[in-house]
């Protein structure tokens, strides 16, 4: 049977990157809502930081004359938000989640590209620990950011 190959290289992870930028996007707002005063804000915070990451990413595959993944009209989330422990637990998720597709384009990308792909992963990791500390969940770090435990 002969399959074709999905593309791969700095595009392809770059577009990966951008499809776990939307889904991230789209998962804090059932994050938010659950959340109340500092915690809120920093949901706030992190929003706005992943809406950044994509608006910067859909920027430079568009300006480079490449195709841009569409966002969808919405998610799946991987279990209910009805709570601000599962509001919690889903951050750290996402924030998870998005640094593996980070840390994925590593390989695949050179100069300037891998730095944003480093600066990404990085405040992914950031965020997932400041979250786990929020959850009181313990480590709040983990060896190696990205990677499946």
């Amino acid at each position: 049977m002969n399959r074709r190959q999905a593309p791969s290289g700095p595009l392809q992870a770059l577009a990966d990157a951008l499809t776990a930028e939307y889904a991230a996007v789209f998962a804090y707002g059932p994050i938010g809502v659950r959340l109340t005063d500092a915690a809120r804000t920093a949901a706030r915070r992190a929003e706005s930081a992943h809406r950044a990451r994509r608006d910067a990413l859909v920027l430079q595959l568009s300006a480079a004359g490449n195709p841009v993944p569409a966002d969808k009209a919405g998610y799946a989330l991987p279990f209910p938000v009805t709570d601000a422990a599962g509001a919690l637990r889903l951050a750290v998720e996402v924030e998870e989640r998005t640094a593996a597709f980070w840390r994925a384009a590593l390989p695949h990308t050179t100069g300037a590209d891998r730095n944003r792909a480093l600066a990404a992963l990085t405040d992914c990791a950031v965020r997932a620990t400041r979250w786990r500390h929020t959850a009181g969940v313990t480590p709040v770090t983990v060896a190696f950011p990205g990677r499946p435990g």
